[in-house]
Order: structure tokens, then C-alpha cells, then sequence
């Protein structure tokens, strides 16, 4: 009788463990958020109920390369302008290293405007061989060339992508008097400081016309502005004919310093009466467009160095003023210049003195290997920090 009652027992005990409770899964973490009412999974599409608090995404960098390391004035540059279209689709067009490569858009019309090939072009190797090079390829043929040059720029290239001279860069449209105007607005100012100033000086051609509030009266530009300028959907740069006659008070309202807003005035007056236009500046040769724009008041020549290598993406330009590009050269060549005292190297070098990493006309022999992509060769010496030169060999 005992053993019939264990055997029923058993029995019993055995068929309670046929269904055990599921183990819960694999991937849920403890956690305090509400669990859904059923065990199935919460759909990924966000259908159905979800939690009371979200779950925490995963974010993931999107291994765009770093922003180059250039002074404060260069990169507002090298920025968008406001009146960017969208960009379209980059096609490839005939790309020459002595020459603009950039799209240029008109200050007054807003055309788009290429360098035009020179009328009567004398036969060279040099135009043999840069008559099949393009939009698409000048970036790749360059950084060939900087390598065969010197094989230590390999390690610099491999890690450092150049978007200004890629087929998308040269793809931008660049409106020649706003980046002339960042120039001279980004002058001795930290790049935060000029990046709100030019802002505020954009507003001042951008307030909004229907029943402005009476406390912004102060600060709007004259009556004569043009309404196309005022009538927009987004911020767009004025033109040089706005900018030209509105009253320098007016423009000190930005947070111009007095002698700034007369310089912006007086550029503003040369795109207005042609003096200069995109047209020039897209097909003048280099020491010819170096020469007119230095000549203006307000752009010295590290600021048309910089400009001519961001916004006319011309790729033979070298600044042997810069003490990123002498910083940066220094350590290419293997010196140690954190012992630098930066003040010249070379006693023979004009100019010599305080603030020099390496004589002028060291940089000068250098970077002349480089030929015709010194651009390049700039853009690369302000990565020299970003990567251990120590291992070039």
C-alpha cells in the first residue's frame, strides 16, 4: 500500500516539471522599465505600446574626417554660404592646379561662374598632361604626386582625407564677396566671436518686414535696401550693392569695430561698381589676383592666401606667414618644437624674429618640391600635430 501511495506520488510530481516556466531571454537587462503585458517582443517598428521610457539608442559616429585644424579666419572661409542651394550631384569638369577650381557664384546675379581656359595657351608638357585631369581626379592625382615627392606623406594622406579639393568640395558653390567679407570680420577675433558677428551683420539685411517690434527700429538697415534682400524664407548674405549704402552706424550695430565696417563698405563698393567681379577672380592668375586684392583695405596678403586656397580651391598656393603651415613644417622635418622658441631659424631670413618656426625661405625650398600642389601640401603640414611624425620613415 506504500509503495502504491510513492508511486502515485511520483507520479504526480513528475508531471507538475512537464511545463516549466520559460527562462526569461537572453538579451532582456535588468531593468525598472513597465514590461509589456504578453511575452511577445515589442515590435522594432514602434507599432503597439511602448515604454514609459525610451530605450536609449545607440549612437555611432558618423567617421566624417576632423575639421582642419586651421586659424579661425580660414574656416569661415571655408564655410557654406547662406544662400547655398542645395548641393547637386558633383559633376566632373576640367580641373587645373594653377587655376580656380571652385564654382563661383555671382555677388550681383547669383550665376554660377567657371574659370574660362585661356584664349591662346601656349603647348607645354604642364597642358599635355592637366588636359584629361578633372574635378574627379585632381585630388587623387595630387596626393600621387606628394607621395612620389616625399614618401613620408603617405602616413599623412592614409590618415587624413582632404574634402576641400574632393570632387564633392569642388562641387560648392562659393560666393566670392561673402568670403571676403568672413575674411575681414574673423580678424583678430576668436572664431566663436566672428561666427556671431557675421551672423548678426546677415540679420541686419535679413529683418523680418511686416510690424518689426519698435525696439529693433534702431538696428534695421536703411529704407533703400533691397526688398529681395529683406523678403526671403532664410538668411541670406546681402549683396555689395546693400551693403555699399547702408551707414556705417549701422553696420557697427553687428559688433563691428569702426575700422572693420569701413573696410566691408569699401570692398562692398568695389563688387558693386565691377571693379572687381567673380569672373576676374575666377580666371586672373595667381600673382595678378595676390596683387588687386592686397591692394584693398582690409586684405592682407594672409587673408587672400587663405583665400584663394578655401574659396577658390586654387591648389598651387602656399602661406609662408602662417605658424600653423611653420609649426607644422618644423615637425615634418624632424624638429622638435616644443623646444622652439619660435624665434627664427635661420638668421639670414628677412623679417626673422619673434613668432617663426622656420625661415621663409626654408618653407619656401621645401614646399617647392611640391609643385603644383601646394595646397595640398599646406593643408596637410596643419595635420602634422594630429599624427605621430615619428614614425615617418
Amino acid at each position: 500500500m506504500a509503495s502504491r501511495r510513492s508511486t502515485r506520488l511520483a507520479a504526480m510530481a513528475s508531471s507538475a516539471k512537464v511545463d516549466p516556466a520559460p527562462p526569461p531571454p537572453a538579451h532582456t537587462a535588468p531593468s525598472c522599465k513597465r514590461k509589456a503585458p504578453t511575452q511577445a517582443a515589442v515590435p522594432v517598428d514602434g507599432a503597439g505600446e511602448v515604454p514609459s521610457t525610451p530605450r536609449k539608442r545607440r549612437t555611432t559616429g558618423d567617421a566624417k574626417p576632423p575639421k582642419t585644424p586651421t586659424p579661425a579666419a580660414a574656416n569661415l572661409i571655408a564655410e557654406e554660404a547662406h544662400t547655398q542651394k542645395p548641393k547637386p550631384a558633383a559633376v566632373a569638369r576640367l580641373a587645373d592646379p594653377s587655376r580656380t577650381n571652385a564654382l563661383l557664384r555671382s555677388p550681383k546675379t547669383s550665376r554660377i561662374i567657371a574659370a574660362q581656359a585661356p584664349v591662346a595657351a601656349v603647348p607645354s608638357k604642364l597642358a599635355t598632361t592637366t588636359t584629361t585631369t578633372t574635378t574627379a581626379t585632381i585630388l587623387e592625382e595630387a596626393c600621387a604626386h606628394l607621395i612620389r615627392v616625399d614618401p613620408r606623406m603617405k602616413l599623412l594622406i592614409d590618415r587624413h582625407y582632404c574634402r576641400l579639393f574632393s570632387p564633392e568640395g569642388l562641387a560648392e558653390q562659393i560666393d566670392p564677396f561673402e568670403a571676403l567679407c568672413s575674411s575681414i570680420i574673423s580678424q583678430q577675433v576668436s572664431g566663436a566671436a566672428a561666427k556671431s558677428i557675421k551672423a548678426r551683420f546677415i540679420a541686419l539685411f535679413n529683418s523680418p518686414p511686416p510690424n518689426p517690434p519698435s525696439s529693433q527700429t534702431t538696428t534695421a538697415p536703411d529704407t533703400d535696401a533691397d526688398t529681395d534682400d529683406l523678403i526671403t524664407a532664410k538668411p541670406t548674405f546681402p549683396t555689395p550693392a546693400a551693403v555699399a549704402r547702408t551707414p556705417l552706424p549701422t553696420l557697427r550695430t553687428a559688433g563691428l569695430s569702426q575700422r572693420k565696417a569701413e573696410y566691408l563698405q569699401g570692398l562692398a563698393q568695389k563688387f558693386a561698381s565691377g571693379e572687381l567681379t567673380a569672373q576676374e577672380l575666377a580666371d586672373a592668375p595667381y600673382d595678378e589676383m595676390l596683387a588687386k586684392l592686397t591692394a584693398v583695405r582690409g586684405l592682407g596678403r594672409w587673408s587672400v592666401e587663405m583665400f584663394a586656397c578655401f574659396a577658390l580651391r586654387r591648389m598651387d598656393v602656399f602661406s609662408t606667414g602662417d605658424l600653423g603651415v611653420q609649426r607644422g613644417m618644423a615637425a615634418f622635418v624632424g624638429r622638435d618644437v616644443a623646444r622652439l622658441k619660435r624665434k627664427g631659424t635661420g638668421s639670414n631670413s628677412k623679417g626673422g624674429g619673434k613668432w617663426k618656426y622656420m625661415a621663409e625661405e626654408e618653407m619656401e625650398e621645401i614646399s617647392g618640391r611640391f609643385r603644383p600642389f601646394r595646397s595640398l601640401f599646406m593643408w596637410y603640414m596643419w595635420r602634422v600635430e594630429e599624427t605621430d611624425v615619428s614614425t615617418m620613415e
